[in-house]
């Protein structure tokens, strides 16, 4: 049977709720709480009736859908979950889902020689995986990288919703430096991952700003600001940088020296595509890159430790000096 998306968010906002047995819910609240939700889906209110809830709630007890969700009445007009732990993102795939999976991925796979499909081949790979994964008698043999307490993930949608419909936002953030969090209102340009966290590209009063999702406790869509679009080509605004920090500043070469043990590494997996091979000699192998000095290729190269040195400019050269100086006070003073 086929489920629209408004019907899931729906029968996942009623699941929510239903989880939280610390509240009581009648039917009102629930009426109430998928009107939310879809809102910010939406991002326009969406008239939720009375009929459309109960449906749903008849939907999730059955097994039409696989649920047979344990939903009962008490008091003649709370509803709740009879079993604390149950939750429909938690039901088993049966193999019937897993086929029907399995055929919209060999479908896709069809379009991975189109250019605009051309990074698509590895998602499909990753999202077989885990699809067969899911199942019983099998395992994953992909494992990916994933922090299950990064903070901030559930935002995506609603930014990706935001800057697909030109919307501005009203954002609540709190970063590393702040002692409490601020109100900003900005216009949502470009999701940006990076080292296994997503940050938000804005512009505010015409300046561009990045945020760190898991900086941010809320977001509210405003629907009369109007949303200005600087139409950003995410590979030409990032081209010179590694990471996410963007200055004013112009691109620099940037030349250093790994040792022979390393360079393999370093060859394999590219600082930057402007990577250049300057000279291979016995005590190591020299590369140049092109981009600007950040706070990401400090990092970079604070994490090769004692294989790399920077050999230009002098100014970058002095600046990692400093820090691996004070980076040997640190450990000269830990008392034994």
């Amino acid at each position: 049977m086929a489920v629209n998306k408004n019907a899931l968010i729906r029968y996942k906002t009623i699941d929510k709720c239903l989880q939280n047995q610390f509240r009581q819910w009648t039917l009102n609240d629930l009426i109430e709480a998928v009107s939310d939700a879809l809102y910010d889906y939406e991002g326009k209110d969406v008239d939720v009736s009375k009929r459309t809830v109960q449906l749903d709630l008849q939907m999730m007890r059955s097994d039409k859908l696989g649920y047979n969700a344990p939903i009962v009445v008490y008091d003649r007009k709370y509803y709740k979950y009879e079993d604390a732990n149950y939750s429909i993102v938690n039901i088993p795939v049966t193999d019937k889902d897993v086929k029907v999976m399995n055929e919209a991925i060999q479908l896709l796979r069809q379009f991975k020689d189109f250019s605009l499909f051309k990074e698509m081949d590895g998602v499909l790979q990753r999202l077989e995986d885990s699809v067969n994964s899911s199942q019983k008698d099998k395992r994953a043999i992909i494992h990916l990288d994933k922090n299950e307490q990064l903070k901030g993930l559930e935002f995506i949608d609603v930014l990706y919703a935001a800057i697909q419909a030109k919307k501005v936002i009203e954002v609540t953030y709190q970063s590393f430096k702040a002692r409490k969090a601020s109100v900003m209102i900005v216009n949502p340009q470009l999701l940006k991952e990076f080292n296994n966290r997503w940050f938000l590209l804005a512009s505010q009063n015409e300046k561009f700003i990045t945020l760190a999702l898991d900086r941010m406790t809320e977001i509210v869509t405003l629907e009369s600001e109007n949303y200005e679009d600087f139409k950003i080509n995410g590979d030409e605004y990032y081209k010179d940088v590694i990471g996410v920090t963007v200055s004013n500043s112009r691109a620099e070469r940037i030349q250093f020296r790994i040792d022979k043990k390393n360079a393999p590494y370093v060859i394999t997996k590219p600082f930057h595509p402007s990577q250049r091979i300057i000279e291979e000699a016995e005590d190591g192998v020299i590369f140049n890159i092109f981009v600007q000095i950040n706070f990401e290729l400090e990092r970079l190269i604070l994490g090769f430790g004692d294989t790399i040195e920077v050999l230009k400019p002098l100014k970058l050269r002095n600046r990692m000096l400093k820090k691996l100086k004070t980076s040997v006070r640190n450990y000269e003073e830990i008392e034994n």
